[in-house]
């Protein structure tokens, strides 16, 4: 276990969960992310036949899953118990949830192929960087959301129900509820209606 050099005496796990700053190649989270990776190769390896199994798998791989959640394979993740992903979501071929930080995915939420949900946050200082310290910060999907195809969002944006996002937008700053965004930065185009 790797402390700070000015003597905090927390994990790097620990740090990590608090969202603090934490040596990226520490042991004890190489450790917890090998465990994901065996998980999450066990998940991809399941084919459409094998529905009981891949809930499982599921199930032991992620924080919480909610009833009828389909996600399709292939799926990766850093750790996966930080991902909580509400009934009846779905997730198409590809999806990145890198979850240094929490991911909760409301109910109903659709995710299009090959979406990006980044929690980790680097430092733009070259030392720090080398040093492989980083932080994170947590995502939060509300009920109903449609993210398109190869959409991405970035550390600590919430994005509020029944909102859509179109295929290939960056999320970089919070999205509201019931509006229509698009583009790099993503930018609100429409209000939806009820």
């Amino acid at each position: 276990m790797t402390t700070r050099p000015d003597g905090d005496p927390r994990t790097m796990r620990e740090r990590m969960e608090a969202g603090d700053p934490y040596i990226a190649d520490d042991a004890e989270l190489a450790e917890a992310s090998a465990a994901a990776m065996d998980l999450m190769a066990a998940f991809n390896a399941t084919s459409v036949r094998q529905a009981p199994l891949r809930r499982r798998l599921l199930e032991e791989l992620l924080g919480a899953v909610g009833e009828d959640v389909r996600i399709r394979p292939p799926l990766y993740v850093d750790f996966g118990k930080n991902i909580s992903i509400g009934a009846r979501s779905f997730a198409n071929f590809g999806l990145v949830a890198l979850d240094v930080a929490r991911i909760s995915i409301g109910d109903d939420v659709q995710i299009g192929p090959n979406v990006q949900l980044l929690t980790p946050t680097h430092p733009v200082e070259p030392g720090p960087r080398r040093d492989k310290w980083e932080a994170a910060e947590p995502i939060t999907i509300g009920d109903n959301v449609w993210l398109g195809g190869g959409a991405i969002v970035l550390p600590g944006v919430t994005i509020g129900a029944n909102t859509v996002v179109g295929a290939g937008a960056v999320v970089t700053k919070d999205l509201p509820a019931n509006v229509v965004a698009v583009g790099n930065p993503a930018r609100v185009v429409r209000a939806i209606e009820e």
